[in-house]
């Protein structure tokens, strides 16, 4: 039996984990992919928007070249802090049910089962990409993730979205001699934008580098071409490679198996004690951006890493 099992091997869950080592209990993680899976997956050139205090934990000192440090040295950050602190951590391990019986929760993963008195959802939202719906959708050529430009050299690339990951692939891949061509729902390039890329990109569509199609959006994707619809009618454009950045959700399946509540509008937003963290289930606490819902912009490592602390105090009633 544990005292704690986390769900996440994030750098919320990393930041849960230290608080539970403070005060030794018994805890795991439990971590579906690699170490901070989530930022594993992110673009390979990507630089964080926020500066690198704001991405310690547990006030560890996060060192970088430049104030806004690269994803490789997040990886290297989390790294470090995790194995110099020897956190209790199963990477590769995914959480297929969650249930509570009586007082405690029993989670059946793809190797064994754990039963736990308490249980952290830390899982982000990274993992599920927001599918577009349409027909073609599941063709070789389409993917819902951007890792790096070189693929895409020489090959006509449509961008589904404006948000920062959309942005930041039509501009490399451009940079590595494709073809780019955006298709975004909007009517502009995203204000969310980091405010050093967004010009850039504007003057890049302004020149006719890259061809952008606002107000619009993909209805069809063939072998090779994509059918759009746009305020000037439907149009056919020769393609090679899809890639639709058009968001991720989390894992609400998870969250019902257990018995969390939803709010009933669109954001999907789970129940919650703002001062404990806990959820509508009772040793149920959620920590990190799945505190949002579909709101997945609201979280961030730098406003959401308190989280891990407001736990620890409650469950020291408790656990002491």
């Amino acid at each position: 039996m544990k005292d704690i099992v986390i769900i996440g091997g994030g750098p919320i869950g990393i930041a849960c984990a230290l608080e539970c080592e403070k005060r030794k209990w018994n805890y795991v993680i439990l971590e579906k992919g690699a170490l901070t899976n989530s930022l594993y997956n992110y673009p390979k050139n990507m630089t964080f928007f926020s500066t690198s205090e704001k991405l310690e934990i547990d006030a560890i000192p996060f060192i970088s070249k430049n104030p806004k440090p690269n994803r490789d040295e997040a990886l290297e950050y989390y790294r470090r802090v995790a194995t110099s602190n020897a956190i209790k951590i199963h990477l590769y391990e995914s959480v297929e049910q969650l249930k509570k019986t009586n007082h405690y929760f029993t989670i059946t993963t793809n190797k064994t089962t754990y039963q736990s008195k308490n249980v952290i959802l830390a899982t982000g939202f990274y993992d599920i990409p927001n599918d577009l719906g349409i027909p073609g959708e599941n063709l070789p050529k389409v993917t819902h993730y951007y890792k790096e430009a070189h693929p895409y050299s020489m090959q006509d690339v449509i961008i589904v979205g404006a948000s920062n990951s959309s942005v930041d692939a039509a501009l490399e891949i451009w940079r590595k001699g494709g073809r780019v061509t955006m298709v975004v729902r909007g009517e502009t390039i995203g204000e969310r934008v980091k405010y050093w890329v967004r010009p850039d990109i504007i003057n890049r569509i302004d020149e006719g580098s890259i061809t952008a199609y606002f107000n619009s959006e993909v209805i069809e994707i063939k072998p090779s071409e994509v059918v759009i619809r746009t305020p000037d009618g439907t149009k056919t454009l020769p393609n090679d490679y899809v890639v639709a950045l058009t968001g991720y959700k989390p894992n609400f399946d998870l969250l019902n198996q257990v018995g969390i509540s939803l709010s009933d509008d669109a954001i999907k937003r789970p129940v919650y004690n703002e001062n404990t963290m806990e959820s509508n289930v009772e040793g149920l606490y959620l920590a990190g951006v799945i505190c949002g819902g579909m709101e997945t912009h609201k979280w961030f490592i730098e406003n959401s890493r308190i989280h891990a602390k407001l736990i620890a105090n409650h469950l020291e009633q408790t656990l002491g």
